[in-house]
């Protein structure tokens, strides 16, 4: 795809709304609070009511209709990386998806729970669905730190949407087909991390990349939290845990995974998964590997 001018590029010569592509859910243009995430829906199991339980919120869902209500595993968190090192030329300030994490409502979580087959070919089912532009998009913004993309997609969607109950095949009735579920996964996750673009929040705030003073944690995460509406978790590594490395963002979900509507959650569980971050962080540029340099006007 040929290269566009970069909004972020434009960003940071003179202040302007943010819009985003074709593909993706657009972005709000300032880091407002938002009440509820809207994801598309792609269909292939009943659409639930709309004034249906929230999860979290009810040891069971109201209506009987498990395939209705995420649960056990009820809370969802959106993980962001912010990795060392620009991965592609003009990605020197992509916040990058990790992954979208179920968890039992109170930061405690299970892993390879057996609710949706194990696959091995992601990148195989997202083409078979006709996903080809959700998986380019994926090779540039859901990128493993080592080792292949496809191993680390393997990896988050046997570990982490396994333990999803909506996405189960007797939730598809007589539609289901094989694949289906890792489809849903993958596009609700990539439209969720397209909402949420951690760069542009902490750029309205004043919190951008550099090498020449920390931030202060608490304004990091105030912003991001003013931003999502939610809670956020952040991670840091390095020497005394003070290079900002990951953020994550919390919701709960009405309705199913698949149509249903994503709400910031608030709190951070009763198993404390607060970060790891000291008092005063490092939020430091990405290195450029590549021959000639990165090219900040090129975006996918």
């Amino acid at each position: 795809m040929a290269p566009r001018i970069s909004l972020r590029g434009l960003f940071n010569n003179a202040a302007g709304f943010l819009s985003r592509l074709s593909w993706q859910t657009p972005l709000s243009p300032l880091p407002n609070q938002r009440d509820v995430v809207h994801v598309p829906y792609l269909g292939g199991v009943p659409s639930c009511p709309i004034d249906g339980p929230i999860s979290c919120r009810n040891n069971t869902p109201v209506t009987g209709d498990t395939c209705c209500f995420v649960h056990p595993s009820g809370r969802l968190l959106l993980a962001q990386f912010w990795d060392q090192e620009a991965h592609v030329p003009g990605a020197e300030e992509d916040w990058t998806l990790h992954g979208l994490w179920p968890d039992l409502c109170d930061g405690s979580y299970e892993a390879y729970c057996g609710m949706t087959p194990h696959f091995s070919n992601i990148s195989d089912i997202l083409t078979q669905y006709g996903q080809d532009e959700l998986l380019a998009l994926m090779h540039r913004y859901w990128v493993a730190a080592s080792g292949s993309n496809e191993h680390l997609w393997t990896h988050e969607y046997n570990k982490h949407a396994s333990c999803i109950n909506t996405l189960t095949s007797s939730c598809y009735g007589g539609d289901y087909r094989p694949g289906m579920e890792a489809v849903e996964y993958f596009t609700r996750a990539f439209h969720l991390f397209r909402n949420l673009d951690t760069y542009m929040a902490l750029a309205w705030a004043g919190i951008v990349p550099t090498h020449e003073s920390t931030y202060e944690l608490a304004v990091v995460q105030k912003a991001l939290e003013k931003y999502s509406g939610g809670s956020v978790v952040l991670k840091c590594s390095g020497h005394e845990r003070s290079v900002m490395h990951e953020a994550w963002y919390a919701f709960f979900v009405q309705g199913n995974l698949q149509s249903g509507r994503f709400i910031p959650a608030r709190g951070y569980g009763e198993h404390g998964d607060v970060g790891n971050c000291a008092d005063q962080v490092w939020y430091l540029p990405k290195k450029c590997r590549w021959p000639g340099g990165c090219d900040r006007g090129a975006e996918l």
